[in-house]
């Protein structure tokens, strides 16, 4: 409990740092400073009123748009995962706290199905790739639930100009957001789980990246309490590194799963190959 209570801080602070521009509310304009220069490495929008930073999916599909290479993105998104994985997914990204807060409204609760986990791949390489490439329109950030909500509900809410020019495609938005707010409240994180194109990003990663969770064969007694905690419902000690894994870090409170690097040390049972052990 003491992990979650401390991302919690990280994810709040998060949220606050990349969109603490107020002043874009009242004078109804997007900043457009140095900061905005720069991507952040969790999914944000660029149009939100109070937006210091762009968002890493945003840039990526202008770069489609103007059919462009996007070193800086790629290299910024391979640095992060390259370190530590999907760990911004878990840790720091406003729209995964989001999910979380609502998931504690009292309801009933069900389990997303894994066969929609490979969904994440698909939004990632047709709506961010390949439609933007085609279309030259930025059609992930039309969709976005995070950005209808941090940036087409308030510019709607501020701005009579921009209410004037709803169209149908605004209620698509609306209607996309409301069914991950809806869903969000009877499953764990299922934008997380089966739609983001940046945790599928980081997920390539995370097998190969220098920070990683390992397992220990010897302490474990499978009671399950790791994966009743888990906001991406992963058994750890089937595969503590497994893609889906958000590198929350909620599990190590059990003594079973630290948090290591790729110069840990493993254990003798894990140099032998004890099926569920670490990947290095």
């Amino acid at each position: 409990m003491i992990r979650i209570r401390t991302r919690r801080y990280f994810q709040l602070g998060t949220s606050l740092g990349v969109n603490g521009y107020l002043p874009g509310y009242w004078a109804k304009a997007v900043y457009q400073g140095a900061a905005k220069g720069f991507c952040v490495p969790v999914l944000n929008c660029y149009a939100c009123p109070s937006a210091f930073f762009s968002c890493p999916i945003g840039t990526l599909q202008h770069f489609m748009v103007v059919r462009a290479i996007p070193y800086y993105t790629l290299g910024f998104l391979g640095l992060v995962g390259s370190v530590v994985g999907r760990m911004p997914c878990g840790t720091l990204c406003p729209f995964g706290f989001f999910q979380e807060m609502l998931y504690k409204l009292p309801s009933i609760k069900i389990r997303i199905p894994k066969y929609l986990r490979s969904f994440r791949f698909v939004a990632l390489v047709m709506l961010v790739f390949v439609v933007p490439w085609i279309t030259s329109e930025n059609w992930f950030s039309k969709l976005c639930p995070m950005g209808t909500l941090i940036g087409g509900l308030p510019w709607v809410t501020i701005s009579p100009e921009v209410r004037a020019m709803i169209r149908d495609l605004f209620w698509i938005k609306v209607a996309i957001l409301i069914f991950f707010v809806v869903s969000s409240v009877v499953a764990r994180r299922p934008f997380c789980q089966t739609t983001c194109p940046l945790g599928a990003i980081y997920s390539l990663f995370n097998r190969v990246s220098l920070v990683r969770l390992r397992w220990n064969p010897e302490l474990c007694t499978h009671c399950d309490k790791c994966y009743q905690v888990c906001p991406m419902e992963v058994r750890p000690y089937e595969e503590p590194n497994a893609g889906q894994c958000i590198r929350c870090l909620d599990c190590t409170d059990c003594e079973a799963l630290t948090v290591t690097t790729v110069l840990g040390r493993e254990s003798a049972r894990e140099r032998e190959g004890v099926p569920g052990s670490v990947l290095t």
